[in-house]
């Protein structure tokens, strides 16, 4: 608890460094590193070397076993984490010289277990953008499918969902951070298996949202069910901190390597 609560500020608003603008042309990985060690010194982990271009509009993919390092590899995006060796650009820029809070506002995030606060429907998906207009809230809901469910609430949009959403199901609660996801407009949306943790029927409503959502902005998907990435613009295979994979869907499942085995295994009879 001491390391954590020792650890200098971020300095979010550095007003030397430039702004994000919206994504034009493309989010490149050059040679990236990160490691980290557990404090007792028993467990060291690398994630490394890492490279892809990814143009604006595409859906890219990672997939692979639990603690392979998708998700670390995501949270270079956001500058949760540093990375220890090589650049991350958004357009051409490194994410070193922008400012920390222009390049937050300019992702959304929607993960397996999403925060929703206590209050009112409007007022959690407003969250993320509380200047939107009425249009914009009924159209962010309408595109992640919560428009059908939340009319039928007792007082509509300004129902209170209590505590966390507990008046919610949970394919009602991704649906709304799905619908925040939206009014934020980001030029960058992470998918950190927005569907793992959903019922089937819940996953069929909130693969139907991801399905409007996903080719708004450039978007990046850890998924474990891979029926909800077939149709990504590509796929990598993350694997003890390494792409040892990538293609699309058709490449990956001809070339008989470790996502046909991922693949076969979710789907034999």
């Amino acid at each position: 608890v001491f390391d954590i609560i020792d650890l200098p500020a971020e300095n979010v608003d550095d007003p030397s460094k430039k702004q994000m603008n919206p994504i034009e042309h493309s989010v490149t990985f050059e040679n990236v590193h990160f490691e980290y060690s557990r404090r007792s010194g028993a467990e060291h982990f690398h994630l490394g070397p890492i490279s892809f271009n990814v143009k604006k509009g595409d859906v890219v993919a990672f997939v692979g076993n639990s603690g392979g390092g998708k998700t670390t590899l995501i949270s270079l995006i956001p500058k949760l984490f540093t990375p220890s060796e090589g650049v991350i650009r958004f357009d051409g820029i490194d994410i070193n010289e922008l400012n920390t809070r222009s390049v937050r506002n300019q992702i959304g995030v929607v993960s397996q277990e999403n925060i929703l606060f206590y209050g009112t429907v409007r007022e959690n998906i407003l969250y993320a953008n509380p200047d939107a207009s009425d249009d914009d809230l009924i159209r962010a809901a309408k595109i992640a499918h919560a428009d059908e469910f939340i009319l039928k609430l007792p007082n509509g949009y300004d129902t209170h969902i209590g505590s966390r959403g507990v008046m919610l199901s949970g394919g009602q609660r991704q649906r709304i951070a799905l619908a925040r996801a939206v009014v934020k407009k980001p030029s960058i949306l992470i998918l950190d298996e927005a569907t793992s943790a959903l019922d089937t029927e819940s996953e069929m409503y909130v693969q139907k949202a991801l399905n409007e959502i996903i080719n708004l902005q450039t978007t990046f998907v850890i998924a474990h069910r891979l029926s909800t990435i077939k149709n990504a613009t590509y796929i990598c295979v993350v694997e003890n901190g390494k792409i040892i994979e990538s293609g699309t869907h058709e490449d990956l499942i001809k070339r008989g390597g470790k996502y046909q085995y991922l693949y076969s295994l979710q789907f034999r009879e």
